[in-house]
């Protein structure tokens, strides 16, 4: 069991793990709350460098930073790409083929710039009001949101691809378990407030819904990018509501 952790940490960080990876990649879903959580710790962890400075900026960026550079940049690329094929391509198979390229055109820029601008706007804000835990928190759920559409959309490409293992085998057993320990874990962080705990959790399920129903629509089904955009779009999108958040409770 211990191995999908294994492979769940080579898969979503740059961090080195000993050990061998799991035989059914999809068990690995399992453990992506876990790395969520860590990766959302060490994020917070770097921020508060540039916030005891008191240089609220730069702790923001030092943020959004670190989780591209802890997670090697894949899910920004993962965004970058869906940009590019979704509103490059005009059919199914040009969009996947767009997505495969690795070469990043004005779409994927935009999408990425526009990201990145928008997280380090509210991070910015969530630093001001020293509400670290809406930062791990953002990082966590957007984990969990990887998970779900793993587990509720098929894989869209005939021929497979790399995050086919992945989505193969995942099922309600995977979003039972990825639940309760998002669940469990997200509490404490937003400091036992059932408010701000429904509303980040229902924006992360919006984020989810929109990059999923979105994928289905365009390629009926998702790919290693489709995950890694989720993730990104659930993070701002619940930073933003967790700096809304700081103003009213």
């Amino acid at each position: 069991m211990l191995n999908g952790l294994v492979t769940a940490l080579r898969t979503l960080t740059v961090l080195p793990v000993p050990g061998k990876d799991t035989e059914t990649f999809s068990n690995s879903l399992f453990w992506f709350p876990v790395v969520g959580l860590l990766l959302g710790l060490i994020q917070v962890a770097i921020g508060y460098a540039g916030y005891y400075a008191g240089w609220n900026e730069l702790s923001a960026a030092l943020v959004v930073l670190g989780g591209i550079f802890l997670t090697r940049g894949i899910h920004a690329d993962g965004l970058a790409d869906l940009a590019d094929g979704f509103w490059g391509g005009k059919t199914r198979e040009a969009i996947l083929q767009i997505m495969k390229d690795s070469n990043v055109g004005s779409f994927g820029a935009i999408a990425l710039s526009g990201m990145m601008l928008l997280k380090w706007i509210a991070v910015f804000k969530l630093v001001e009001k020293g509400a670290f835990g809406f930062i791990a928190g953002g990082v966590l759920l957007a984990r969990w949101v990887q998970v779900l559409l793993a587990s509720s959309l098929p894989y869209a490409r005939k021929e497979g691809g790399t995050a086919h293992s992945f989505v193969n085998g995942a099922g309600w057993s995977h979003v039972l378990v990825a639940s309760i320990l998002s669940l469990l874990f997200l509490f404490p962080l937003l400091h036992f407030s059932p408010y701000v705990f429904f509303i980040d959790v229902v924006t992360a399920l919006a984020a989810g819904l929109m990059i999923g129903l979105l994928s289905y629509k365009k390629i009926g089904g998702v790919t290693g990018d489709v995950l890694g955009a989720g993730s990104e779009v659930t993070e701002v999108f619940v930073w933003v509501a967790g700096a809304f958040c700081t103003l009213y409770f």
